[in-house]
């Protein structure tokens, strides 16, 4: 085993872990810092059932962000699509035998892939064009986006330009699960493609892109608007008022 594959097994056992974790620890502090008050962003729906369609629209269609504004949301939501599809394509790296959906979504993959960037460049740019985001952008958000440019840049010049051993890639972390390391290909592209990955599993948890995961826990969105039917208390106010 070449240092480069040890190396490269390291750093994603390591950020596999650190994203895990990080990622259940803040769902943990989510699901536990109560709600003080019964606060869902109105016209509200008034019963469970409502919102979860509401949620459903708001995952899949980014329904608020299109009443906001209409350019983030276009950019935004082919971003977010061109991603599903991207993850869906490279699940055939973990999965053998690849699945038949898995197989059939492969071509829409890779259109997956350029919307993606064309979404990211779009979101990127906003941040130096429009005046009033220029004000409040910090150097973070800008790193994140290029970050995830150059992730889905690199990824797509592997696929049209310089082409990598797919095959050895798969086995490489095939073996991970295993503990039975295989080598990877010798590719700079594709050690470039790789540690950008790893590096956006490392700071997921401790980035904005934890918004994913803290939508479904946020009060304007998971809450009915039922204050007269059922009384909100938060569990802290309701031992106070025990005491």
């Amino acid at each position: 085993m070449s240092f480069l594959t040890g190396f490269y097994a390291f750093l994603f056992y390591f950020a596999a872990t650190v994203f895990v974790v990080g990622v259940a620890s803040k769902i943990v502090q989510y699901a536990r810092t109560p709600a003080p008050l019964k606060i869902p962003t109105t016209p509200a729906p008034i019963t469970s059932t409502g919102v979860a369609f509401r949620m459903a629209r708001e995952v899949v269609l980014f329904e608020s962000l299109f009443k906001g504004n209409k350019w983030i949301w276009i950019f935004g939501w082919v971003f977010h699509f061109g991603l599903f599809l991207v993850t869906l394509r490279h699940l055939r790296y973990f999965v053998d035998p690849v699945w038949m959906p898995l197989q059939l979504i492969q071509p829409f993959g890779i259109y997956g892939g350029i919307a993606m960037v064309i979404g990211l460049g779009g979101l990127l740019a906003r941040r130096f064009l429009v005046d009033r985001v220029r004000y409040i952008t910090g150097t973070s958000d800008i790193l994140i986006l290029l970050l995830l440019i150059l992730i889905g840049v690199s990824g797509l010049l592997m696929k049209f330009v310089v082409h990598t051993d797919v095959v050895a890639v798969k086995d490489f972390f095939q073996g991970l699960y295993s503990f039975t390391i295989q080598p990877l290909p010798t590719d700079p592209l594709l050690w470039l493609h790789l540690f950008l990955v790893v590096m956006l599993l490392i700071i997921f948890p401790f980035s904005k892109l934890l918004h994913a995961p803290g939508l479904f826990f946020s009060p304007t969105r998971n809450q009915a608007d039922n204050p007269r039917e059922r009384r909100h208390i938060a569990p802290w106010a309701k031992r106070l008022e025990q005491e």
